[in-house]
Parts: structure tokens; sequence; C-alpha cells
């Protein structure tokens, strides 16, 4: 369990990194656009706050952790970890696949 603690906590420090170097490199370019007159600098603050709220924003919405469990140990553990909803997420999950796989052995039986 440690190994995979260890990969997501490089997965965040990476996404962290991602957003740091994204919100970095759009300050510089609003700072040059300030300094060529094409903003004004109260304008640049503005832009720079949106931006930030942007990309704080997107990666909440689009980065998504995946966890695979090698072991039955490590399936209890995330099992144990999960929320009542997640629980009953992924019971609906199963359900769904005990169903199509019965549908399937039903289409091959006929």
């Amino acid at each position: 369990m440690e190994k995979l603690s260890d990969n997501l906590k490089k997965i965040f420090l990476a996404g962290v990194g991602a957003v740091a170097v994204t919100a970095e490199k759009s300050k510089e370019l609003l700072d040059e656009m300030v300094e060529k007159g094409e903003l004004t600098v109260e304008q640049g603050k503005v832009l720079n706050e949106e931006l930030k709220h942007n990309i704080k924003k997107t990666v909440k919405d689009k980065v998504n952790v995946s966890v695979k469990a090698s072991s039955p140990e490590e399936l209890s553990e995330l099992l144990d970890n999960m929320t009542p909803e997640q629980i009953e997420a992924l019971k609906q999950q199963i359900l769904k696949k005990e169903a199509a796989e019965a549908e399937e052995d039903e289409d091959e039986c006929n």
C-alpha cells in the first residue's frame, strides 16, 4: 500500500506542478501585455485572477485519479476508505455488470 501512496503522491505533485507552471506562464504573458500597453495593470490583475480561478476549476473537474488494487488487502483498504455514496455507486455498477453478463449467457444459450 505504501507503493500506491507514493504513486498517488507523485501524480498529485505532478498536477500541482503543472498548475503552478501554467499560472506562472500566464502571469508572465499578462505582464508582457501590460508592458506593451495592450492591457492596463488593473486589467492584467483581473485577468490573472480569472486565469487562476479557471485553472483551479479545470483541474478539479478534469483531473481524476483512479486507483487499481493489486491485492485483496489493497482492495479491502480502498473499500474501507470509500464514502457511503461511493459504495452505493459501486454496488450499482456491479449490478449492471452482473445483468449484462447474465444477458450474454442467455444469448449464448439461444
